[in-house]
């Protein structure tokens, strides 16, 4: 199952087990479970220290893999074959099922301990979803800390019957104890803080206490990155606060126009990020979300309240505003109701769940394109519809896109409507803007692909804006309200590019820095 070099791999990590695991194996006579024997027995080879007990079984689901100390009852499950990205998750489990400690915060470590509910989480993935691994590491974690949680990744691929009458069609999609907790990629913070009742109010009442920053970003994606650690190498007091590090760039999948690295991919690049902020004595503060920012006065100096959601408050002499955006909606009847219900945004993670069924991508730009191309390897048949008289996207793209018996691209085309039987999408309604005929579309998914819309509404009272919502801002980053910057995809830089964001994510830091001196 696993070829050399992956053996060698992880016959290296498994040296970190300190106590022995067994793997409790379930299979039936179909070809899945045969890859999942021929993968438990190469782990079990590579170490003493790893058990395989092989179990035929027809109930629950089958194959699947139970991972856990020995002489105990396993709490963590892979239904499927844990491949492609999940790999890591597997590797994961393993060396913490063995007892190799996470690097996980201590605190929240012990916030996972404390959690008294009986909990079973289940996560739905598909193995080419670069956002699941997250849910997966995150729940794993918790069922080997604390003995009341258990957690099961299912692979969609492996169970489209149990999936369909689930009304899975976003991944991942995660349920605790049966019903949904959440779609998309969270971290093991914000799992935490979703199924502890007290979690919101403790974290309040600790930010409240904060002194106060020279700088604080709101925002953690590349800008904000970029912004706190030039403010930390100029010795200042400096802070983070964002609803996740990363931001967008987490769900980028590859970046192939980030000067002096040939190819990455956005998970790999904001764990850079994130290192290189931890160089710097650096306040991080995730899992937050600002709702307004005011001037207030102070021992007769004028400083920044920063409120969050929360009801906490924090203070600081001058602030950046790094909040990034957001994909677009079509904001049509029934996008909405059926979002995560076949209305979708990632391809690259949900487009295995419409494997054989039509699809639509809303969009020609280079986005939409790509995704198109991607999904016809895998969907019956792409309708691309494109607002405009013409593509937006780079021309070797369109050209593949064209050349695919199963890709066609109509514009002039405005969605008008999804449509759907009240648990997943059917259709969707468009109109002709030539001739003004109105055509449906019958589909399993809709892949939206429209751009962004800047995260600026928590502003719209505080700073100048543009119509489309963009903050307005000057050469050294400075907008309409004294001591309060902005950078990245939220502001009026016209190209909203990883690498143009990094760059004036730095301007706006040194903005900043000349108004604390002056000031």
């Amino acid at each position: 199952m696993l070829d050399t070099h992956l053996k060698t791999q992880l016959g290296t990590y498994l040296q970190n087990i300190v106590r022995p695991i067994e793997l409790t194996v379930s299979t039936n006579e179909f070809a899945k479970s045969a890859e999942l024997e021929s993968l438990a027995n190469d782990i079990a080879a590579l170490s003493d220290q790893v058990s395989v007990v092989f179990r035929a079984d027809d109930a629950g689901r089958v194959p699947r893999m139970a991972v856990g100390p020995a002489g105990e009852a396993p709490r963590v499950t892979f239904a499927g074959v844990p491949m492609g990205h999940e790999f890591t998750s597997l590797v994961l489990a393993l060396l913490q099922a063995g007892g190799h400690p996470s690097k996980e915060a201590p605190e929240l470590l012990e916030q996972v301990k404390s959690l008294t509910k009986p909990m079973n989480f289940e996560v739905y993935v598909s193995l080419s979803c670069h956002n699941c691994p997250d849910v997966v590491q995150a729940i794993n974690l918790m069922a080997v800390l604390n003995p009341n949680i258990t957690a099961t990744m299912i692979d969609g691929g492996v169970f489209p019957q149990e999936v369909e009458e689930q009304g899975i069609m976003a991944v991942p999609t995660l349920m605790l104890n049966g019903d949904p907790l959440g779609n998309g990629r969270m971290t093991l913070e914000e799992i935490v803080n979703k199924v502890d009742d007290d979690a919101d109010a403790r974290k309040a009442a600790e930010l409240s206490t904060k002194e106060t920053f020279d700088v604080l970003v709101v925002g953690g994606g590349p800008a904000g990155a970029s912004a706190a650690i030039y403010s930390a190498r100029k010795g200042i007091r400096t802070g983070i606060v964002a609803e996740r590090f990363g931001g967008q760039v987490m769900d980028t999948l590859g970046i192939e126009n980030f000067i002096s690295v040939s190819q990455t991919e956005g998970p790999k690049l904001v764990a850079g990020l994130e290192q290189h902020v931890q160089d710097y004595d650096i306040d991080v503060m995730t899992n937050q979300r600002v709702s307004n920012i005011r001037e207030i006065e102070v021992d007769g100096r004028k400083i920044k309240e920063v409120e969050l959601e929360n009801g906490a408050t924090l203070q600081a002499k001058s602030v950046i505003v790094s909040t990034g955006a957001r994909w677009r909606e079509m904001n049509v009847p029934g996008e909405a109701e059926y979002k995560t219900k076949g209305v979708a945004f990632c391809p690259h993670c949900d487009g295995p769940l419409f494997k054989g069924k039509p699809v639509a991508v809303i969009g020609g730009g280079n986005s939409g394109i790509e995704a198109a191309i991607d999904l016809a390897g895998i969907v019956e048949h792409v309708t691309v519809l494109e607002f405009a008289d013409t593509l937006r996207a780079d021309a070797v793209l369109v050209n593949k896109a064209e050349s695919l018996p199963n890709v066609t691209i109509i514009k002039n085309a405005m969605t008008t409507e999804v449509l759907g039987d009240g648990s997943k999408v059917t259709g969707l309604n468009y109109q002709d803007r030539n001739s003004g005929d109105t055509h449906t579309l019958p589909l399993a998914g809709i892949f939206v692909q429209i751009g962004l819309v800047p995260n600026s509404e928590f502003l719209k009272d505080t700073v100048e804006l543009t119509n489309r919502g963009e903050i307005v801002i000057d050469a050294k980053g400075q907008t309409s309200m004294e001591g309060v910057f902005a950078a990245g995809d939220v502001t009026t830089v016209p190209f909203k590019q990883i690498i143009i964001s990094m760059g004036a994510g730095a301007t706006a830091s040194l903005g900043a820095f000349d108004y604390l001196i002056r000031n």
